[in-house]
């Protein structure tokens, strides 16, 4: 969904609507000098994916994005998990309210989250790839017609050409149709026609 790790380390459950399938960012899990936890806010407001509230309301409410089918499925599941090793453990097991914990259900951080995401890539023979690099997924969105105002709204940016300046990278096959249509100026696409 091209969260950041932090965003999806301060995840709690609390911020996700299964129901409606949505989920709210506001809170992110970081560590300092790779020792220490900070929980905070989000970067920034944007990140917050926040909506002003009509006047006279002083506060902006946070608006929750929507969840992607497969992302809903898979969070519906850990919950369900998380419910079962909560059972299996009793008082042993740490409530500690947040989406991404282990088994005892303490929350990770962000090292820990890279550790096992790094040690998945390699069991499944997959490239390994940086974790932030997700946020090029807004490649996939760009590419099928997502309009810069939601692109940005769903990074968390207040203005779409950061989005686009750090994280809509083409790759080759994106830029096939270009060539196809580099072939129609030096007559290779009517020479194939005939």
């Amino acid at each position: 969904m091209g969260l950041r790790p932090a965003e999806v380390c301060g995840l709690r459950w609390e911020a996700v609507d299964l129901e409606n399938a949505t989920v709210v960012i506001a809170d992110t899990r970081t560590m300092m000098g790779n020792r220490y936890v900070v929980e905070k806010d989000t970067k920034s407001l944007p990140g917050e994916r926040e909506l002003p509230l009509p006047l006279p309301l002083p506060l902006p409410l946070p608006l929750p994005l929507p969840l992607p089918a497969p992302v809903l499925g898979a969070l519906t599941a850990f919950r369900a998990l998380q419910a079962e090793e909560r059972l299996a453990l009793g008082e042993a097991y740490t409530v500690s309210g947040y989406v991404l914990a282990h088994e005892a259900g303490d929350a990770f951080t962000i090292k820990q989250l890279r550790r096992r995401a790094y040690r998945l890539m390699e069991l499944l023979g997959l490239r390994r790839v940086r974790l932030y690099d997700a946020r090029s997924s807004f490649t996939f969105l760009v590419n099928n017609g997502v309009p810069d105002h939601i692109l940005a709204r769903w990074a968390g940016h207040t203005n779409v050409k950061t989005t686009k300046r750090w994280y809509v990278k083409p790759d080759v096959e994106d830029l096939r149709g270009a060539a196809t249509t580099w072939d129609g100026l030096h007559g290779g696409a009517a020479e194939g026609r005939q």
